[in-house]
């Protein structure tokens, strides 16, 4: 395979969905955006070669590679099976940058500040940029880095940071942040002495990430749990590792079959990363079931509604939340879902207004009223999530849905509409 990245072949701008066909069959779900993305953030942290399995090929991974190779990384696909490997050979000296034409196109490139920070003891990174959906300040990533010793200043755009050195210490999040924990955590590990994260979000994109991290010789415990503790090592080495499964991709044909009903197996999906969404599914009418393989999948026709609170790991994930709203349009019955983390997240509804939804939203409230089927209707993509909710409502819908700026799809979707079509669905990308 070539050194170029897969995930820039084959560019679409819209997907046209005809609905009114259940699903039914085997799909496989790929490896996790949001842990692939801060697993080749932490490659940073040591010279060596890496190969990163499972590894999805999307246009976000594509974007952490250009901003790796500003670093000074050298990043590659080698042929593998059954997906490619992702390659990383990280030289003894990298420029600490982050550019902003780089970092501006997607938020995950903050979690490069704390292996700059811990590894060069300075790092200049733009501000991030990313979906839409309502601010997501980094005060957290920035207040945990200065109690570990850095300096801040903001200077046209760029966050800088220096240090003389990093010294561990007891950092208590506000709010189990993700971003805030994984970049303490990677500047944490070559701090001296010990640091003790309070209230660290629990997500499994968290526990990879310092799997990965005790290969290469960090010393961490308390993964998965709202304590971690991190004992700072002089040094670290380059290691071999395969990314977990992406749980959102997993919900994403979950809502889809709950929409459409069908039969399918989600392969290599893990029920204990998404337990409390299954459970929800199963209040719906949906039936499913966990074994070595992944998930099997069986659903009715029409589900019934339920209310549904995004709250962090292990409550509903905020990413579940636009499936779920797609999902309850069609159900029988009233749901209430609450998003309790992100305030701009239901710009979408009025897209699937569009298509006949029935959905009243007040602040952080969405009430969704199910109606008997929804209608194809031109739409629009406004980030990853949305638009992917907007293919599920699509496949439930009579007639013909077209989803516009469906490139935002591309940035967290390996080949969404091939996935779809290989269930039965008529989805076709353009």
């Amino acid at each position: 395979m070539s050194n170029s990245d897969p995930a820039s072949m084959s560019p679409f701008s819209r997907l046209i969905v005809t609905g009114g066909q259940p699903l039914e069959g085997v799909v496989r779900v790929g490896g996790a955006k949001n842990s692939a993305l801060k697993l080749m953030a932490a490659a940073l942290l040591a010279e060596g070669t890496y190969r990163f399995c499972n590894i999805p090929q999307i246009t976000d991974v594509a974007l952490m590679a250009d901003v790796l190779r500003a670093t000074g990384c050298a990043v590659r696909w080698e042929d593998a099976d059954p997906t490619p490997d992702l390659i990383i050979e990280v030289p003894a000296e990298i420029e600490p940058v982050a550019p902003y034409e780089l970092v501006e196109k997607f938020r995950a490139s903050i979690v490069v500040l704390g292996p700059l920070l811990g590894r060069c003891h300075e790092a200049r990174v733009a501000l991030p940029g990313g979906d839409d959906f309502g601010p997501r300040p980094i005060d957290m990533h920035v207040s945990g880095l200065r109690e570990l010793g850095a300096e801040f200043e903001t200077v046209h755009g760029y966050i800088q940071a220096t240090t003389d050195r990093l010294v561990g210490s007891r950092i208590k999040l506000d709010f189990p942040s993700v971003g805030a924990t994984e970049n303490i955590l990677m500047a944490a590990v070559l701090a001296e002495g010990v640091t003790v994260i309070e209230n660290a979000a629990r997500e499994p994109e968290i526990a990879d990430l310092c799997e990965l991290l005790n290969k290469m010789g960090a010393n961490v415990i308390g993964s998965g749990s709202p304590t971690m503790t991190i004992d700072g090592v002089g040094e670290m080495h380059a290691a071999d590792h395969c990314v977990i499964p992406d749980r959102v991709e997993t919900a994403t044909y979950l809502a889809a079959v709950g929409t459409t009903g069908g039969e399918i197996t989600i392969k290599d999906a893990r029920h204990e990363h998404m337990a409390m969404l299954c459970e929800k599914l199963g209040e719906m009418g949906m039936r499913i079931s966990s074994d070595a393989d992944g998930l099997w999948v069986l659903a009715p026709t029409r589900l019934r509604s339920v209310d549904c609170p995004t709250l962090p790991y292990p409550g509903l994930a905020t990413d579940f939340m636009p499936f779920l709203v797609a999902l309850l349009s069609t159900t029988e019955g009233v749901g209430i879902v609450t998003e309790n983390l992100f305030a701009g997240r239901f710009r979408y509804v009025d897209e699937l207004r569009r298509m006949g939804a029935d959905i009243r939203t007040d602040t952080h409230h969405a009430v969704v009223r199910g109606v008997d089927r929804l209608s194809g209707a031109p739409v629009k993509a406004h980030d990853i999530r949305a638009g992917a909710a907007l293919v599920v409502a699509g496949l439930g819908a009579e007639g013909s849905t077209i989803v516009s700026d469906a490139q935002h799809i591309a940035r967290g979707y390996e080949d969404l509409a091939g996935k779809l079509s290989g269930l039965g669905a008529d989805v076709v990308a353009e």
